[in-house]
């Protein structure tokens, strides 16, 4: 009887958290603003008034940009008409050249918006050029994620450049058949593959003005956040992404890493290792970022909480506190990455929230720097950014 009644209890604790849905997400705007995917215009502007000021942290941050690889006037790009990105990069057929093109082109970008040297401006439109003349699928098991930590929405240049770029009638319609089909439809995998895919779609959607894969990413992009960062109002179980049927509490359990205490600001992969938690939590805050500048803040809603909650929790353990047993069975992997800037900056700087360990954290990682996959120079167009 004992073992029925907790069968029971399971089952009735389960069954409340497959019921709890995600907040409604908010429709696409009426008109979409530009720039407007993570960085808007009137924050480019309050940095580069800073950099040519002199104005720390942002003229360190533009040096450290204007020093590093990405930068690079004399890079040559390498695009491939399929890329192939197998599981931990085996085979890496164009993936770390695809990636690393799209970090240059929208360093470029930046460095145009903010110095007003044509030849930034020429040589992100060079990159993006040379792919969209070539790309035409991605393959192999790591294909969704590649695409979404490749596909540059190219904002910047399109919406601010006063020259000729006269091949960027191709970059549109190779953002909607080559990276939209990819990864519109999201990922039953760890939830930062479909936090990144679906930043990446709605940023593209904002690109190419298309309400409805911007509704339909945001749907996606809001059911995935409330499954992959824990607040203690879900209840006793994480919220769960029903196409995944994790309709047992042994299920959703061993989705977590084998974690069964939870905890405000614990995400599915915190057990995992840190490294691919922060790949959620940036996507999160740039999608947060994107929706205000388009006018539909998500930082109010449970997106801001469970942001905040899991900058927070893993910044203590980023910054040395020992892991309690009851947490990944005492043992974790820290190394969230340069992820902290822009969620910090909302929730902490904009709205007043306390967020002492993100904030030291954030302080001890300046400038932030690239991951070379997705996040790049962070400090330099959030960090301390009121507009």
């Amino acid at each position: 009887m004992r073992r029925i009644a907790l069968l029971a209890a399971s089952a009735a604790l389960v069954a409340g958290a497959l019921a709890r849905p995600a907040d409604a997400a908010p429709s696409a705007p009426a008109a979409f603003a530009h720039p407007g995917v993570t960085v808007s215009k009137s924050q480019l502007d309050f940095t580069r008034s800073k950099v040519n000021a002199g104005a720390q942290p942002w003229k360190g941050a533009f040096d450290q940009m204007m020093a590093s690889k990405y930068a690079d006037l004399n890079r040559t790009p390498k695009p491939r008409a399929v890329v192939e990105c197998g599981s931990y990069s085996n085979p890496d057929l164009g993936c770390t050249d695809e990636r690393e093109d799209a970090i240059a082109a929208y360093t470029h970008a930046l460095a145009w918006y903010l110095t007003r040297e044509e030849r930034h401006a020429r040589k992100a439109i060079e990159l993006m050029d040379a792919w969209s003349a070539v790309i035409r699928d991605h393959t192999n098991s790591n294909a969704p994620l590649q695409a979404g930590w490749a596909g540059s929405s190219a904002e910047i240049i399109k919406y601010t450049y006063t020259g000729t770029w006269s091949n960027s009638g191709r970059f549109a319609p190779m953002l909607r058949t080559v990276y939209l089909p990819e990864i519109i439809n999201g990922s039953n995998s760890n939830g930062n593959w479909e936090l990144s895919m679906m930043e990446a779609a709605i940023g593209i959607s904002v690109f190419l003005e298309d309400k409805a894969s911007y509704d339909k990413a945001m749907a996606k992009f809001r059911t995935r956040t409330a499954a992959y960062v824990y607040l203690e109002s879900d209840g006793a179980l994480p919220k769960t992404v029903p196409s995944q049927n994790l309709n047992t509490r042994d299920k959703i359990v061993k989705s977590w890493q084998g974690q069964s205490t939870f905890v405000n600001g614990l995400s599915q992969e915190t057990c995992r290792d840190f490294a691919h938690t922060g790949y959620g939590l940036s996507a999160v805050s740039h999608v947060a970022e994107t929706s205000r500048i388009q006018g539909q803040d998500l930082y109010g809603t449970d997106v801001g909480e469970r942001l905040r909650h899991g900058l927070g929790f893993h910044a203590k353990y980023q910054l040395g506190a020992g892991a309690e047993g009851r947490l990944c069975g005492g043992s974790l992997k820290p190394g969230l990455g340069p992820v902290t800037e822009v969620g910090h900056n909302a929730l902490a700087n904009r709205l007043g929230h306390a967020m002492t360990n993100t904030g030291t954290l954030t302080l001890r990682g300046r400038p932030a720097g690239s991951n070379d996959l997705f996040v790049a120079w962070e400090t330099l167009t959030h960090g301390d950014n009121p507009a």
